[in-house]
């Protein structure tokens, strides 16, 4: 019987087949030649992921070179169904407008457990091994996966978050139409307060807001590079550049006003405006930023503090193209540029527009 499940395969009379098959099953399910004609028949009624399991199993499983042969021409056929499925649909997502402007996918970590339970599904999506999928998945912060048209990029990530994998993805523009003032000091302080800062043009004015605008805290350090000299292993004189100190930022995000107050203990004037404690004149510069940041918590005690920023950033720092695209609005006096302005405009402004379409799904 299994000859005429071959000939009826040959004349692709589907139907023949599947009624041959039906009762072979039950008389042979073992049978390595009938489970292959069943694999061949999910494959025809396009169930890929049947097939595909079958053939697997019988690789495992059967010692016949034929079948085997046979079984990997079918594994074979059924990637290169998926790959066509996969450009087709990438196709129409990047024909969509806008789909064509930069952006990048990023990962949101997950528990040990929750990355083996879904590391041989991202495998499948990303086409990777297991092993490197689950490695890539991370554990700490989010981590910026891919660069590239954002309309590939939602197309993936819309796999991603069916199959469980928590990711959002975001175009650089996105980021970079977000406005950031550059916070000088709190003038005033009460239900409301107000600031004295600069702008994207280094204009100087004021801003009022109500605190209850404020709807996340960003907070992050960025190294400050100094050149010194240092004795290398051959005992000779060598100039190298390392990181001194760090300076604190910290990010207040109004999305109602699409604006960002950014805060620095570099820039910050703490002789100025509101006397926010006891600034003593032999308070150090970190002292008094760690008064300003307690006065910070104290109006806004609901306000989500973000402060994965490092782990983040040691992430991307290699990604010099994408990184080159985004303008850091960091006012550190610096020898020469360095990406890690640029990770934090990144990160602060992912954290931003993530948030605000949070809100704009629940209203």
């Amino acid at each position: 019987m299994i000859e005429r499940v071959a000939i009826a395969f040959d004349r692709k009379d589907y139907h023949t087949a599947a009624k041959l098959l039906q009762q072979l099953s039950k008389e042979s399910p073992d049978d390595p030649w009938v489970q292959f004609y069943i694999a061949r028949l999910y494959e025809v009624s396009h169930k890929q992921q049947d097939a595909e399991k079958i053939y697997r199993q019988l690789l495992r499983s059967t010692t016949n070179s034929k079948i085997v042969s046979q079984a990997r021409q079918g594994l074979q056929r059924l990637k290169e169904v998926e790959q066509e499925q996969r450009q087709r649909a990438i196709a129409k997502a990047t024909a969509e407008p806008n789909s064509n402007e930069s952006g990048i996918l990023v990962l949101e970590p997950l528990t040990n457990q929750e990355k083996s339970t879904v590391a041989a599904q991202f495998a499948q999506i990303m086409q990777l091994d297991t092993y490197t999928a689950r490695l890539i998945l991370p554990s700490r912060s989010w981590r910026v996966y891919r660069y590239g048209r954002v309309g590939e990029l939602k197309f993936y990530g819309e796999q991603l978050q069916k199959a469980g994998i928590p990711c959002f993805w975001s175009t650089i523009s996105a980021v970079q139409q977000i406005q950031i003032y550059q916070v000088e000091y709190f003038s005033e302080s009460a239900t409301q307060a107000t600031v004295v800062c600069r702008n994207q043009t280094h204009q100087l004015g004021s801003l009022t807001f109500n605190w209850s605008e404020v709807q996340a805290r960003v907070a992050g350090l960025l190294p400050i590079f100094e050149e010194v000299v240092d004795v290398n292993a051959r005992h000779k004189l060598e100039r190298k550049t390392q990181t001194q100190d760090y300076a604190q930022f910290c990010d207040l995000h109004l999305p109602g006003r699409r604006c960002i107050l950014r805060l620095s203990d570099q820039s910050y004037d703490f002789q100025q405006g509101v006397e926010i404690a006891a600034l003593a004149s032999q308070n150090t510069i970190r002292i008094n930023w760690n008064k300003v940041i307690n006065w910070l918590e104290q109006h806004l005690p609901q306000v989500k503090l973000w402060s994965d920023f490092t782990p983040f950033a040691e992430t991307i720092l290699d990604q010099t193209e994408m990184l080159r695209n985004i303008t850091p609005n960091i006012n550190l006096m610096r020898r020469e540029p360095t990406h890690w302005d640029a990770a934090f405009q990144l990160y602060s402004g992912l954290v931003f527009n993530k948030c605000l379409a949070i809100a704009d799904s629940q209203n």
